[in-house]
């Protein structure tokens, strides 16, 4: 394996594992909860679902052909309640995804160099990976906080509980 597939292979992993954590707290959310937000200047879970779905469906799309800020993206209109339900939300999340990871495995090493466009800022594909998976895992974290917050002792965390690290270790040393 070349470091350009080690690379991909390694971007594509490590946004698909922040994606399912946010997924698994979004689980643990009622619905109207989706949508309810601390305060008048915070974002809900629903909110920080568009916002994510549209930005990565604006760089993604047509990625290495045009700039990734699209002409039809309403980023504004992302941190607008849409007030959809829970599977509509699902879908424009998966949606939003969807090209990021396609494009990731369609990338080659010649690629990783070429310069493309985002807002009219030149950006190496390796810059543009980083950039998506970055801004992405911080909304990711975000969601994570707010489902956390809204169960309260309801949660289920979605790593090692407080406190179980040594187990947490004994059992991975053990395989299980």
């Amino acid at each position: 394996m070349t470091f350009a597939e080690e690379y991909l292979k390694q971007a594509a992993a490590e946004a698909s594992r922040y994606k399912t954590v946010a997924e698994r707290a979004i689980a643990q959310v009622a619905d109207d909860d989706l949508h309810r937000a601390p305060g008048a200047e915070s974002n809900s879970i629903a909110v920080i679902v568009q916002h994510i779905a549209g930005n990565l469906r604006s760089r993604w799309t047509d990625f290495l052909e045009s700039d990734g800020e699209k002409p039809d993206r309403n980023r504004d209109g992302e941190f607008i309640d849409r007030g959809l339900d829970r599977a509509a939300l699902m879908q424009l999340w998966n949606d939003g995804w969807e090209p990021f990871f396609a494009i990731l495995g369609e990338l080659r090493e010649g690629d990783l160099l070429r310069t493309v466009t985002i807002r009219d800022e030149p950006h190496t594909v390796i810059r543009a990976i980083e950039r998506a998976a970055n801004h992405s895992s911080y909304h990711c974290g975000q969601i994570v906080f707010l489902a956390k917050a809204l169960r309260g002792e309801a949660w289920r965390t979605l790593s090692i509980a407080r406190g179980d690290s040594e187990g947490y270790n004994a059992r991975m040393r053990q395989g299980r």
